[in-house]
């Protein structure tokens, strides 16, 4: 009489723990593999074309389109400046600041901070360079804004760093402004002659391409005092103001201004 399901069933051997069984299974299992296939890599190399294959299938994953959240996400890498760096850390002074601000003169800036580094000397680091990396720290709010919107390492000296700063903050209709001002220059009524004489001076400073000529710069000083004050000149010149030359003009209204400083007049 043939066997039952149950009876058959019933000669299987009973496992209390079929779990950790079922893992000792795998593991073996694993084991065998691992041992089959390091044998056969060492038996028979392997071909380029298998290579190249196994090449292909990591470019793949490499490659793999990115999902609208990653293209979405920030990138953790820093975008570098415009400035190209030396691999040198050095510590500096106190440093002049410059915001961008519509009244304040960009070549005063610069002229002060080659003043600052010009007490700075830094062994193995050529002024160039030096000033090219400092630079950066006088910058503050709208100018700081301006460098780091420049395209990534587009300067690489200092004269080049110094052009687009004064192309982006003193532009040619400011340049054109100054000139007009300087021109038509006018003392005012409370003014003294040393007042009027260091406010013409700062006008012609903050556009240093003014393109005016001594005779002329004089000349507009000249025609820009009161009737008083011209007469003054003149009686000071010993005659006639025009019949000085540029440069003896110059010392007659240094001196001059020098005076209303001491006296107030």
């Amino acid at each position: 009489m043939p066997k039952s399901r149950s009876s058959g069933i019933e000669d299987l051997e009973f496992n209390p723990e079929p779990e950790r069984t079922l893992f000792q299974l795998r593991m073996e299992t694993q084991s065998q593999q691992q041992e089959e296939e390091s044998s056969n890599s060492n038996s028979q190399p392997s071909s380029p074309r298998s290579a190249a294959s196994t090449s292909s299938e990591h470019m793949a994953d490499a490659e793999a389109p990115k999902t609208l959240k990653e293209l979405a996400a920030p990138n953790v890498n820093a975008k570098r400046l415009a400035i190209r760096y030396l691999d040198t850390t050095e510590n500096f002074q106190i440093l002049p600041k410059f915001h961008g601000l519509p009244g304040e003169d960009p070549h005063r800036h610069l002229t002060d901070f080659q003043i600052a580094c010009a007490s700075t000397s830094i062994q193995g680091i050529p002024e160039d360079q030096f000033m090219l990396r400092t630079f950066p720290f006088t910058l503050m709010d709208r100018a700081k804004d301006w460098l780091y919107l420049l395209p990534t390492g587009s300067i690489t000296s200092w004269t080049s760093l110094k052009k687009l700063f004064l192309e982006k903050f003193f532009p040619a209709h400011k340049a054109s402004n100054l000139r007009k001002e300087i021109c038509g220059i006018k003392k005012r009524p409370r003014e003294t002659m040393h007042e009027y004489w260091e406010r013409f001076k700062t006008l012609c400073a903050s556009c240093p391409n003014h393109q005016i000529n001594e005779q002329l710069l004089i000349q507009y000083f000249y025609e820009g005092l009161l009737p008083f004050d011209r007469s003054s000149i003149d009686s000071e010149s010993g005659g006639a103001f025009i019949d000085k030359t540029p440069v003896e003009a110059w010392t007659l209204v240094e001196n001059m201004a020098a005076n209303s400083q001491q006296f107030g007049s």
